[in-house]
C-alpha cells in the first residue's frame, strides 16, 4: 500500500512494501488547531478542490486531504526519514512509487509527461488509481456521509498504514473542512420530508422540484449555495 509514514505518528510496514516511519520531511508538522481559511496551504486548498472537482463530496474529499496531510504535509517531494515513502500520499519505492506494474508514480509521470515531483502528477495519480484499482476503495469512499467514515475509508483501502494514528487523521479532515468547505462541520442541520429525517449541514437532496441544499438550518436551491455537499442523496 502507499502509506504509513504520517508527520506524528510511526506507520508500521505493510507485508507489500509500504513506508513507514517518523515523519515525511523537514517541513513543519501542520496542526489540526492551525488549520483556518486564513492558514490552510495553497497544497491543501488545491488537493481538497481537485477531488470536489472529480465529483466528490466535502466531506470525502476532506477525508482524502486528512489523510495527506499525515502523510506528507500534502507536500509532493516529501522524502519518508529513513523509510521508503515518497510523495504527498508517502507511495512506496520498490512498489507503487516505481515498480508494481502499470501503478506507480514514476512510469505514470513518463505517460503524462510531468515530473514525479508534481502536485498536479500526484493528485492525478491518486485519482487513476482510485478509478482504475477497485481495492484502494473509491466505492467505500463514496458512500461515506462522515467526515470520520470518509477518513478511515482512504486510510484503510489507499494508504494501508499500521499505527495509522487514525484520530489525528480525522482532525486533520475535520480541520480541511471547517476551513475550505464554506461552513464548520457543526452547523445546524435540516429536517428532510423526502429522506423523513434530519440531515447534516450543508447536505443535498433531490426531490421532484431539483436539488436542496440544507444552509444552516434553512433549505436553499443547491445551485445558489457557493459551499460543496458534504453528502447527496439523489431522488430514487
Amino acid at each position: 500500500m502507499a502509506a504509513g509514514v504520517g508527520l506524528l505518528s510511526a506507520c508500521s510496514a505493510a507485508s507489500d512494501g509500504s513506508s513507514s516511519g517518523d515523519g515525511a520531511n523537514d517541513s513543519t508538522p501542520t496542526t489540526p488547531d492551525s488549520l483556518s481559511a486564513d492558514t490552510v496551504t495553497t497544497a491543501e486548498t488545491t488537493a481538497y478542490d481537485f477531488f470536489v472537482g472529480k465529483g466528490l463530496t466535502a466531506v470525502q474529499s476532506a477525508g482524502i486531504v486528512g489523510n495527506l496531510i499525515q502523510e506528507s504535509n500534502v507536500v509532493p517531494t516529501a522524502v519518508q526519514s529513513g523509510g521508503p515513502g515518497r510523495g504527498i500520499a508517502q507511495w512506496s519505492v520498490g512498489g507503487r512509487w516505481d515498480t508494481d506494474s502499470d501503478d506507480n508514480v514514476k512510469w505514470y509521470a513518463a505517460e503524462e509527461g510531468l515530473s514525479t515531483t508534481s502536485l498536479t502528477l500526484q493528485l492525478d495519480f491518486v485519482w487513476y488509481e482510485l478509478s482504475t484499482f477497485s481495492a484502494y476503495g473509491l466505492a467505500s469512499l463514496k458512500k461515506a456521509t462522515t467526515l470520520s467514515a470518509a477518513t478511515i475509508a482512504f486510510q484503510n483501502d489507499f494508504e494501508g498504514c499500521g499505527e495509522c494514528d487514525e484520530s489525528q487523521r480525522i482532525a486533520y479532515a475535520t480541520a480541511v473542512y471547517d476551513a475550505l468547505a464554506g461552513t464548520t462541520s457543526s452547523g445546524t442541520g435540516c429536517y428532510s420530508d423526502t429522506l423523513g429525517e434530519e440531515v447534516a449541514n450543508n447536505t443535498c437532496v433531490e426531490n421532484s422540484s431539483g436539488w436542496f441544499q440544507c444552509d444552516d438550518g434553512v433549505w436553499v436551491d443547491r445551485y445558489t449555495d457557493k459551499s460543496a455537499c458534504s453528502s447527496t442523496y439523489p431522488l430514487e
